[in-house]
């Protein structure tokens, strides 16, 4: 199963972005650089106006980014 499936078969929560920058760290305007870098989570649109971001998907950017950080293998 892919990421995308495992995010969709699970109980699915919508992060805005203020709990996105909470999470994670970091500014508005990085998140969305990175994400048009390809190297964020996509967002998805909730409504006429309005973004978020799945959890599970910005909880596995970050699980990736601390091990990138300490050196471990992918998948530990």
């Amino acid at each position: 199963m892919t990421q995308e499936t495992l995010a969709l078969n699970s109980a699915v929560q919508i992060l805005r972005l203020p709990q996105v920058c909470e999470l994670t760290g970091l500014g508005r305007s990085m998140i969305y650089q990175l994400e048009a870098d390809d190297r964020f989570p996509k967002r998805i649109k909730i409504g006429i106006r309005a973004v978020g971001w799945l959890q599970a998907e910005v909880q596995a950017w970050l699980r990736s980014r601390i091990q990138f950080s300490r050196g471990l293998p992918s998948g530990e």
